[in-house]
């Protein structure tokens, strides 16, 4: 539920447009592999990609695969980064790093780490917002809505019960 200081930028309906969209942007990237990799940033961009993923599988016959990366975005360089998945596993594969906001490609940036021990066919990143505020050379192939903003506002994505994207 808003606060009279937020602004309502993407309602429920909307970010299953966004979603559908963006399974279909994928799927038209990756048309010719037998396997996608997902693998969503903790926590809102793991529920993100668990949606674009379960739209996915209704229109593609492709084998795809979800898995999670959790970082700590305050202070990614400090602790270790947990994740699921066998690095080897992505050897070869088309992967897709998802997070739900795209700000200065720091999260994005460390995330990406883990990813490049091994040979993947190729990274691609999608995300529902991006801000374009970058200072790492972080930029996504797969964006739901492109939002200009200033340094001091901030974006939420509510996903559960009532799911939207607002602006404070």
């Amino acid at each position: 539920m808003a606060n009279p200081k937020q602004t309502l930028i993407l309602t429920e309906r909307d970010i299953e447009q966004k979603i559908n969209r963006i399974a279909y942007q994928i799927l038209e990237e990756n048309y010719d592999d037998r396997e996608i990799i997902l693998i969503g940033v903790k926590e809102n961009g793991f529920v993100f990609a668990k949606k674009v993923l379960e739209y996915l599988s209704t229109i593609t016959d492709i084998q795809l695969q979800l898995y999670s990366i959790a970082i700590n975005k305050d202070h990614p360089n400090k602790g270790k980064l947990d994740y699921d998945f066998d690095q080897r596993a992505l050897q070869g594969k088309s992967v897709i790093l998802v997070d739900d906001v795209a700000n200065t490609g720091r999260t994005l940036g460390y995330a990406l780490k883990p990813l490049l021990d091994f040979l993947p066919k190729k990274i691609q990143v999608a995300v529902l917002v991006d801000r374009q505020h970058k200072l790492y050379p972080v930029s996504a192939d797969f964006v739901g809505l492109s939002l200009s903003t200033t340094l001091k506002e901030h974006i939420t994505v509510v996903f559960g019960k009532e799911e939207a994207v607002y602006l404070s």
